[in-house]
């Protein structure tokens, strides 16, 4: 009988058709949100911790230890449980309770800082101390491989390998990295699309890093065009999404939405598939549906 671990993957990618405005152009949205932990982030959290455990790294009675803005903590938790590990999630504070309670509920212990930057020196601190054990999404390369190995074969099949632009939120960057490495090893004219905040936005699991916080597995010529995404555009197309599309998704995917169909308008044809990384349900206690 198949476990959790089995429903990893193999999402659905549906059409988006209201809201696309070249009819010259197809637009897939990648439905992560359908993975039993909610988000793109299963995907990472189950190559990770695999991974570790087959190389030995993680040691019995030692806890693992992760700074997260939200659903890598949520899928760490849920793997973490299936595997009988102890876990630290460090997020911060201004993170949505849903988040904190889901972690919870799996088990985990959550410690709440002011900021992403001060959650990654905090976890840094304590893994370097010997007292836990960290993965580190923002330097681990099974974050990346995860999606290499799974969600860019998934968009590749199932386009009929006629994806001609992938459009991705730049958080941890592994989504974009590991789908990058893949297409452009299929079709090397393949154009990745990397969304960030303009300077004064504040996205959900979109980043601006600054330059000594950039993820250590983040290729910069692995991406051939930035987009940036205001808050405004990014709220306004998460909303959109749900109520022309029927698309229940958080913020990071409405600025993804946002790109893909600002990138329609510029095209005079192509197949665009951008990744909805979790489920809006997540943000009900935000103002983003409000």
């Amino acid at each position: 009988m198949a476990g959790i671990i089995d429903f990893v993957g193999n999402t659905p990618q549906v059409e988006i058709k209201r809201l696309n405005p070249n009819p010259n152009v197809k637009i897939y949205a990648k439905l992560e949100g359908t993975n039993p932990g909610g988000s793109v982030k299963d995907r990472a959290a189950l190559n990770m911790i695999q991974s570790a455990l087959e190389r030995g790294d993680i040691k019995k009675g030692i806890p693992l230890i992760e700074a997260t803005s939200g659903n890598t903590g949520i899928a760490l938790a849920m793997m973490a449980r299936l595997y009988d590990l102890e876990i630290e999630l460090v997020m911060p504070s201004n993170s949505t309770k849903e988040r904190t309670l889901t972690m919870e509920a799996y088990g985990a212990k959550v410690t709440l800082l002011e900021g992403i930057e001060a959650c990654r020196d905090y976890a840094d601190e304590k893994a370097a101390s010997g007292k836990s054990f960290m993965l580190n999404q923002f330097a681990n390369p099974d974050n990346y491989l995860a999606h290499y190995k799974t969600t860019a074969p998934e968009i590749w099949k199932d386009t009929d390998g006629k994806i001609t632009h992938f459009v991705s939120s730049m958080g941890t960057t592994g989504t974009i990295m590991g789908c990058s490495k893949y297409f452009k090893e299929q079709n090397s004219d393949i154009t990745i699309v990397g969304c960030q905040p303009t300077e004064d936005s504040s996205i959900p699991g979109i980043r601006r890093w600054p330059e000594a916080y950039l993820p250590k597995i983040f290729d910069p010529s692995r991406v051939d065009r930035i987009m940036d995404i205001s808050e405004q555009d990014a709220v306004a197309t998460t909303r959109e999404l749900a109520r022309t599309e029927a698309i229940f998704a958080g913020m990071s995917s409405g600025g993804a939405a946002s790109a893909a169909i600002r990138l329609a308008h510029e095209l005079e044809s192509g197949v665009i598939v951008f990744i909805v990384c979790d489920r809006g349900d997540r943000y009900l206690s935000s103002e983003l549906f409000g």
